[in-house]
């Protein structure tokens, strides 16, 4: 398997956040905080506390989109950071939290 750097610009970065924060405006995203369920741990919290992870990350060429974005708790999106959903997945398994 071929392992490759996608380079992403400050401006494309900045238009990826500007589209997020049109995105948390939708009704469809107050919807997907609505039921206040974190997509990583599947835990229940209240909307505000829910924040939105992009599954593949912005800086690593992930898109502003809802095929990409998920409600997490703060805590799985903090542990996530900028891993992959393979790489986090691994993170799990390695925590046994995995499959």
């Amino acid at each position: 398997m071929s392992h490759f750097i996608v380079e992403i610009t400050e401006q494309e970065i900045k238009r990826e956040k500007e589209k997020a924060r049109e995105l948390r405006k939708t009704r469809w995203w107050k919807n997907r905080v609505a039921q206040g369920i974190c997509h990583y741990c599947g835990g229940t919290f209240p909307p505000e506390e829910l924040t939105m992870d992009h599954l593949v990350p912005v800086v690593r060429g992930g898109k502003s989109s809802r095929g990409n974005v998920v409600p997490a708790c703060k805590e799985c999106n903090s542990r996530k950071k900028y891993l992959l959903p393979v790489e986090w997945e691994e993170y799990l398994v390695s925590l046994g939290k995995g499959e």
